[in-house]
């Protein structure tokens, strides 16, 4: 059975913001070996449409972004979206029955699945199918933004806390 896990960048007063975490290259490589470990990724279409940066290599990419770039098109991706109408190479549009499609993920593979998207992850908390979230903190305080969570939290409990790259902390939770 395959573990839900939702895990984005954060500021330190909880929100979070692409722009805003340009990552070392320390950080890069933890993602990439990150990424290529997964079952898939399940996004939302906001997410997914920031992600597709990654679809065409960049001409000034150094090594760690073009290794990123691979493994994330390598992984098979399921896009939960009711306005678009296409979803690029290696994904899967989800219109409906977001529910149903997660439980038949998670029952059928093996792994770990990536939740990417904060509204996308408070509906699948709000349904119980998170099994993991995973906070990579950043020092940094934006006082502004898209918060990590989208709805009241839930309540968790701290399994694990990891010094991932210079002055970025992950912190892992599972629902208490």
């Amino acid at each position: 059975m395959a573990k839900l896990v939702y895990g984005l960048n954060q500021s330190l007063d909880g929100y979070v913001d692409h722009l805003e975490f340009r990552p070392n290259l320390a950080l890069f490589r933890h993602f990439v070996g990150h990424v290529r470990g997964l079952t898939g990724i399940v996004y939302g279409r906001r997410m997914y449409e920031v992600m597709r940066y990654w679809d065409e290599d960049g001409a000034d990419w150094v090594a760690e972004e073009r290794d990123f770039a691979a493994a994330w098109r390598s992984q098979p991706k399921w896009v939960v979206s009711r306005s678009l109408k296409s979803v690029g190479p290696n994904a899967t549009l989800v219109e409906d029955d977001i529910e149903a499609m997660i439980r038949g993920l998670k029952a059928r593979l093996a792994g770990e699945i990536a939740v990417a998207g904060p509204a996308l992850a408070g509906s699948l908390t709000d349904l119980g199918l998170i099994d993991e979230y995973r906070l990579y903190l950043h020092p940094i305080v934006l006082g502004r933004g898209k918060p990590f969570f989208a709805g009241p939290r839930p309540p968790l409990r701290l399994v694990t806390s990891d010094l991932v790259a210079e002055n970025v902390i992950r912190l892992t939770y599972v629902p208490a």
